[in-house]
């Protein structure tokens, strides 16, 4: 599991994450980046820079694995960017997360004192406590470090408590936890994760997974569109020969060029859901989906969420024959 990725994806989208770990009010106006110290190659992963220079500057590193050096390299990077930025915050604060005390470097010397002082805070995920009694943010950290047989129940849990507490961002919530559920069941597609926790077709459409799935095909199908419209309203005009003609098939052939290809656009994207959930089709079925109307295709794809089985496509056809 990348957890590096996941927890930058965590922290950009929800920053109010690690004010959270630190059990303090968010406060606003920060930015969180990952900072580069080209003098050395050095890279920081997390750094969250306060609005103005009064405020203070918090590094945040994320350690799954025993890194015999960890602190050496921490505390380096630290006060590398300290030396470099020092006009851009009065105080600073360093947090790392380990999944278990397990993992953290044995021996601190010579940082003993840094790593016991006030300024660094270890945060044990295991240790945190229930889901069901976390901030969301933590919960979702949490869930990184869950066996995978726990893993579906726990993240249908945070997926309800989405739909039910008062969250910024619900929509960004929903990916996280389907991109850290995909991370641990890497043989499920996107989509099939979705079902599985149980979001509703709304909820499903609000993900960026959708966006970028129609987006796609929105594309292909204007190109599609604009295609078979121009040579519809061209083969139309030169019929007529005339340049009113022209003008006139040209803007039918464009319509009508267009509304073809949105429905051979919709086509496509129903019968790629069905082969990301169900396999290879029958090509009996492929031809029975191509031959839909517009308004079938488009009940089709709502529909089609809730499938389970491919029976259950034959029965819908069947219903709306």
């Amino acid at each position: 599991m990348r957890r590096d990725s996941l927890f930058y994806q965590l922290f950009a989208q929800l920053p109010q994450t690690l004010f959270d770990l630190l059990g303090i009010d968010t406060p606003q106006g920060y930015r969180f980046d990952s900072v580069e110290l080209k003098q050395t190659a050095f890279r920081i992963d997390g750094v969250f820079v306060p609005p103005d220079p009064s405020g203070t500057v918090y590094f945040c590193e994320v350690q799954f694995q025993r890194d015999t050096t960890f602190y050496e390299r921490f505390f380096a990077e630290i006060f590398l960017y300290l030396r470099l930025y020092r006009q851009t915050f009065s105080d600073w604060q360093a947090v790392v997360i380990y999944p278990h005390r397990q993992v953290e470097q044995v021996s601190f010397e010579p940082y003993e004192m840094l790593v016991n002082s006030h300024r660094l805070h270890r945060v044990y995920l295991n240790e945190l406590g229930a889901l069901e009694t976390l901030p969301l943010s933590l919960a979702l950290m949490q869930l990184t470090v869950l066996p995978e047989a726990e893993m579906p129940t726990a993240a249908r849990l945070l997926a309800e408590r989405t739909r039910t507490e008062a969250v910024p961002r619900p929509e960004a919530i929903i990916e996280l936890i389907t991109t850290i559920v995909l991370y641990k069941f890497t043989e499920l597609s996107r989509e099939e994760v979705l079902h599985m926790l149980g979001f509703t077709t709304e909820e499903l459409k609000r993900t960026r997974f959708y966006r970028d799935v129609y987006a796609e095909v929105r594309e292909e199908v204007l190109q599609q569109g604009l295609q078979q419209g121009l040579q519809q309203g061209l083969q139309q005009g030169l019929q007529q020969g005339l340049e009113q003609g022209l003008q006139q098939g040209l803007q039918q052939g464009l319509q009508q060029g267009l509304q073809q290809g949105l429905r051979q656009g919709e086509t496509l994207v129903v019968l790629r859901q069905l082969r990301r959930r169900f396999g290879e089709l029958p090509a009996g079925l492929e031809e029975r989906i191509r031959q839909l109307p517009a308004h079938q295709i488009e009940a089709l794809a709502e529909a089609l969420l809730d499938f389970t089985a491919l029976e259950e496509v034959f029965a819908w056809l069947e219903r709306s024959s």
